[in-house]
């Protein structure tokens, strides 16, 4: 595990407004939002029988939720190519699934106001559960296409080797 060196200088929290992911290694272009990280875990709880009328706890199987990736619609086909591996409508009975490379591992990176990573998270065993190629179109409305992704996954952690960035300064003349 990297050491942790604190700025001692820095009492803002990280804006959340900057931000990239990447996979397959690169970074996937134009995403405009990324849902939280959210795990849960259960609780366990029993009791023995000479005890008082109170239950124990103890921590049962860890959940994580979905994450929803959004950009803009553009001519890039990222999500759509990783949506076909998961079900291929036209692939003919019996390779609707791509079961060799349908999961991929992701990395989400939040960056400092001076656009250096500050903080980076890999998420784990990613696949695309639900897919949105087109928001509502409306001839009235001012706003940008939007698609989505929501990537079921199995864990994720943060990356201690992204370490807190010396954040630069100005010199005074």
């Amino acid at each position: 595990m990297a050491q942790f060196t604190v700025n001692t200088n820095r009492f803002d929290p990280y804006k959340n407004f900057k931000f990239r992911v990447k996979w397959d290694g690169r970074y996937v272009a134009g995403i405009s939002k990324v849902g939280a990280l959210k795990r849960s875990t259960e609780i366990v709880e029993h009791r023995e029988g000479g005890d008082p009328s109170t239950s124990r706890k103890s921590p049962g199987r860890t959940k994580y939720e979905a994450i929803t990736l959004e950009r803009g619609v553009t001519h890039d086909q990222e999500f759509e190519r990783w949506v076909n591996k998961v079900w291929n409508f036209d692939s003919g009975l019996g390779s609707e699934v791509s079961l060799k490379d349908f999961r991929k591992d992701i990395i989400i990176e939040m960056f400092n106001e001076a656009g250096q990573v500050a903080i980076a998270y890999k998420v784990f065993r990613c696949w695309v559960s639900e897919y949105q190629s087109l928001s509502d179109l409306d001839a009235n409305a001012n706003a940008i296409a939007i698609q989505t992704i929501k990537l079921e996954n199995e864990g994720w952690e943060r990356d201690y080797e992204v370490v807190e960035p010396a954040e630069p300064s100005f010199t005074e003349p």
